[in-house]
């Protein structure tokens, strides 16, 4: 009787052993992600909060703000908006199954990324002002700078996701796609910020 006691007690702690094993944690990549661009995020705003207090605190001196053209800015608005719906797409053409759909709309956000970033080198080497003339030129430069940092890492995201959704050998299926739901997140804030700069450096 003892013997048997002691077998079912046995039993039992394997069958508890083995329950509490075999749990599973929930998947909070996500949310650390989006943690992660609340606090990035706050970055950006001290940009905009110092900018825009010394502006209405100590307003600047007539010259020291250049008008800016708006058609390079603009373009790069437009090029950073159609990104966002192309990676989109990619995200819809995975779920489905649409390896090469999914890769093809990869490149192109890739490719609006990039122009993005030789449409701002441009627009840099045709400003009226440098980088230490003033403290307006300053902010601009650290702001947009610190922004197209962003854009480059999100195309080499980008890039990295294309080639890991590749149909033979690649990480990412229908099934299991984390890295390019993370990388079209983390777009989509870049692309954000930027309206937010567009409309506080451009047109305020």
């Amino acid at each position: 009787m003892t013997s048997t006691l002691s077998q079912a007690s046995d039993e039992a702690s394997s069958e508890a052993s083995g329950d509490h094993g075999q749990e599973e944690h929930g998947d909070y990549r996500m949310f650390g992600l989006a943690t992660f661009l609340i606090a990035d995020a706050m970055t950006f705003a001290g940009f905009f909060a110092a900018y825009l207090t010394f502006k209405a605190v100590n307003p600047l001196p007539a010259g020291a703000i250049f008008e800016l053209e708006l058609p390079l800015p603009i373009l790069n608005t437009v090029l950073l908006l159609v990104s966002s719906a192309t990676f989109h797409k990619a995200g819809q053409a995975i779920r489905q199954g649409d390896h090469g759909r999914c890769r093809r709309w990869l490149l192109i956000s890739a490719g609006l990324g990039i122009a993005f970033l030789v449409s701002q080198m441009v627009e840099y080497f045709t400003l009226p002002f440098g980088l230490t003339d003033n403290l307006y030129a300053s902010t601009f430069y650290a702001a947009t700078g610190f922004h197209g940092l962003h854009v480059t890492l999100g195309a080499l995201m980008i890039l990295i996701v294309w080639w890991q959704a590749r149909p033979e050998g690649g990480r990412i299926t229908a099934e299991d796609h984390f890295p390019l739901e993370a990388a079209e997140l983390y777009w989509h804030f870049v692309d954000g910020i930027w309206v937010v700069l567009f409309v506080i450096l451009y047109l305020l």
